[in-house]
């Protein structure tokens, strides 16, 4: 005759398990019966003029009239500022077999790249250009170059 499959510390182990989901469910039926409760209702938040978070909600015969169209969103608007699209430089370098070169702008010491087709007369270095910018495949190019 074969005696149980169950050992004592499988049986010990199962024991705890159900003991512990017992504690489980005590616990939640604790916490259930002393929540206030209430539903909804008691859950609800308010905000009052001033932003801070109340239970009672707010008078309507308080409340403000604001004008939409006088609200900003985002970065205020600049002034247009014109700004001559011209600019003066001077040729650090152009390679007439390569057929491209760079611009040195006068005001901003930037350098700008320039290509033969950009330009409308032949230049070399050390001439000084005026020029236009237009952005570029890798960035901004000098294009409609004119000897000054």
């Amino acid at each position: 005759m074969a005696g149980s499959q169950q050992t004592f510390n499988k049986k010990d182990k199962e024991k705890k398990r159900l003991k512990k989901r017992l504690d489980k469910q005590q616990k939640f039926a604790e916490r259930k019966s002393n929540s206030p409760g209430g539903g909804l209702d008691n859950m609800i938040a308010y905000v009052d003029q001033n932003g801070n978070i109340t239970d009672t909600p707010p008078d309507p015969a308080d409340r403000k009239k604001i004008d939409a169209g006088s609200i900003e969103i985002g970065v205020p608007k600049r002034e247009v500022v014109e700004v001559s699209p011209i600019r003066n430089g001077r040729v650090e370098y152009f390679n007439h077999s390569k057929g491209f070169g760079f611009i040195k702008e006068n005001d901003t010491q930037e350098k700008f790249f320039v290509h033969v087709h950009a330009l409308t007369e032949e230049i070399s270095e050390g001439d000084k250009v005026t020029f236009e910018i237009e952005r570029g495949f890798k960035g901004m190019s000098a294009v409609r170059v004119n000897k000054a």
